[in-house]
């Protein structure tokens, strides 16, 4: 180990050995002259020194302090030693031997810039403030250098002295108009006294005297944008376009602002502008599909996220992105491949898996969805996954199998009325509507504000005629609980149908004009359940059972057909199309 050190300190150069005295010399160690040949290796300062500045530099942390405390013992006179100490205890995390060193160092040379900074950093770390004050700042209260004044700064901001700072951050200003990190400090402190224009007064004198700094621009966009100043937040960002075209940072932000704004044209262009200059960002190709996307281009949406995917195949949050693309456009197999391209171990493999499912069940391929659903499960079994996978398995025609997966489920947590739900569901997709009612009236008992089981109970009471104003009490209560629930809207309609109907046919005045309010009130909400949802083939068709209660035929033909072009679900819809026909016949319409 002698010798490897030995070394070492030769390659270093051991021009300190040739010094007497290590107080004089350790501040300025390169001023020092190359000697003729190495000395003894006897214990000096000299040597722990080079010993310790080679472990320092090894990153041999607590090696090095031991040496430098070696060197110090040996020379306890020299400051710059005991600034060592301080710099490394301080790394080490010992802060009180830190402050202990600076304190010393301090001591012998009261005059040293850099000591003075370690100590006042120091006594901030302790939040010693007036301590440090008195370290940084000169007999006349002045701070003794730009050093100093910028750590006081920074003590009084983390301190909210704000006044003070305020006065520290105009002395710096003061003293060196053209240096911006004075300007910045001035808009730091205006912006913790919440004086947005004062921030943004001091960044502008700042690109007064550097025009072309991005760093201030940044700011100034930053500052307009918290105080919520959009149009001025895009002003910022077209004088640095204007100066720098096309640069890449600015014009995403930008594209952020228009977002904002919701000027998406603008954003497209702002995007696309940065997709054509920088085409290795992938992340603003991404955000230009789902602006397309959002506004109905799906076209356009598929072929960006088509050529990014091509440039970029191992991006798997394109291709499930492409995916849904895909999927929306009807294009079931093409959004299949690209969804089966994502790794088990990516983010997006369960959602791609369930999406596949997805695909498979609209197309009444059921083992093939469950199939993906049971891969998905495998990498991360979720309850939402156990319930469709149950599903899938009723629709397999193994009912028996999926009643039980989900009963197994429930006598671990009999109380839970999720489970409680779907197995409702799945006794009425089977048909077993008592059943059904039976774990939703049950589901209920545990949660008497699940408003899926309130609608399925209203709703299938309404269907059946029965118990209709308790019906109509259900779906209101899951109404307020979901108000923009499309479907509980539609039951809501479709009990004031069910309502009026009775009365409408009595054929007794006072029963018609009961009826005919309540008939109203189920175009109202059935007209809003269409908005709420987009438009579903149920919803169209009970609008048109509405109007043709009303004795409107030509309307309630318009709805069912508009209903039978939504490719209706026949297990619900089970006399849609021979009402249609009929009501053809009936108006002469072919």
């Amino acid at each position: 180990m002698a010798l490897r050190v030995s070394a070492e300190a030769a390659l270093l150069g051991v021009a300190l050995i040739a010094i007497s005295g290590c107080a004089s010399v350790f501040p300025d160690p390169a001023t020092t002259a190359r000697p003729q040949a190495a000395r003894s290796l006897e214990p000096s300062p000299e040597l722990d020194f080079l010993i310790a500045r080679q472990l320092e530099l090894e990153g041999r942390l607590a090696e090095s302090l031991e040496a430098y405390r070696r060197a110090a013992s040996q020379d306890p006179e020299s400051p710059y030693l005991q600034r060592k100490l301080a710099q490394l205890s301080a790394r080490q995390g010992d802060l009180s031997g830190a402050l202990l060193h600076a304190e010393r160092a301090f001591q012998l040379d009261p005059e040293d810039e850099d000591t003075r900074l370690l100590l006042g950093t120091l006594y901030r770390v302790r939040k010693e403030t007036a301590a440090a004050e008195d370290v940084l700042r000169a007999d006349d209260g002045e701070p003794r250098s730009e050093s100093a004044a910028f750590l006081l700064y920074t003590i009084y901001i983390e301190a909210e002295r704000y006044p003070d700072a305020l006065t520290t951050a105009r002395w710096i200003v003061d003293r060196d108009p053209d240096s911006l990190r004075g300007w910045f400090a001035l808009a730091g402190v205006y912006e913790h006294l919440d004086q947005p224009i004062e921030v943004e007064n001091a960044l502008e004198e700042a690109l007064s005297r550097e025009p072309g700094n991005l760093a201030v621009y940044g700011a100034l966009a930053r500052s307009r944008r918290t105080r919520g100043d959009r149009e001025g937040e895009l002003e910022v960002y077209d004088r640095v376009l204007e100066r720098y075209p096309h640069h890449h940072a600015t014009l995403t932000s930008k594209a952020d602002a228009l977002i904002a704004l919701s000027r998406s044209d603008e954003a497209v262009a702002a995007l696309e502008e940065v997709v054509r200059y920088h085409p290795e960002d992938v992340r603003s190709a991404v955000r230009l599909s789902l602006l397309d996307y959002d506004a109905g281009r799906y076209e356009d949406a598929e072929a960006r996220l088509s050529a990014a995917l091509a440039k970029n195949p191992d991006e798997y949050e394109v291709a499930y992105l492409l995916g849904l693309v895909r999927q929306r456009r009807g294009e079931g197999d093409a959004a299949m491949e690209v969804f089966a391209r994502i790794p088990s171990d990516h983010r997006h493999y369960v959602d791609a898996r369930t999406q596949m499912a997805v695909i498979l069940e609209d197309r009444g391929e059921y083992a093939l969805a469950l199939a993906e659903v049971e891969r998905a499960r495998a990498v991360q079994a979720t309850r939402p996954l156990d319930l469709y996978a149950a599903s899938l398995r009723a629709k397999t025609g193994d009912f028996d199998a999926a009643v039980a997966f989900l009963e197994i489920l429930l006598a671990e947590a009999p109380r839970d009325d999720e489970l409680l739900y779907n197995l409702g569901i799945l006794h009425g997709e089977a048909g077993q509507y008592d059943q059904a009612l039976i774990y939703m009236q049950r589901a209920l008992e545990e949660n008497p504000d699940n408003p899926a089981a309130l609608n399925y109970v209203g709703y299938t009471w309404a269907e059946r005629g029965e118990n209709l104003e308790q019906a109509q009490d259900y779906i209101t209560r899951a109404l307020e609980l979901r108000p923009d629930d499309g479907f509980i809207t539609d039951s809501l309609g479709w009990v004031y149908y069910m309502r009026a109907k009775p009365l409408v046919e009595s054929g007794h005045a006072t029963d018609l004009a009961q009826g005919r309010k309540l008939l109203h009130k189920a175009l109202n909400e059935l007209e809003r359940a269409s908005e709420l949802t987009g438009g579903d083939p149920v919803i169209a068709e009970h609008l048109g059972d509405v109007y043709l209660l009303l004795d409107d035929k030509p309307r309630a033909l318009e709805f069912y057909e508009d209903a039978i072009e939504q490719e209706p679900r026949e297990g619900e819809q089970p006399e849609l199309r021979r009402k249609f026909e009929r009501l053809q016949r009936e108006l002469g319409v072919q």
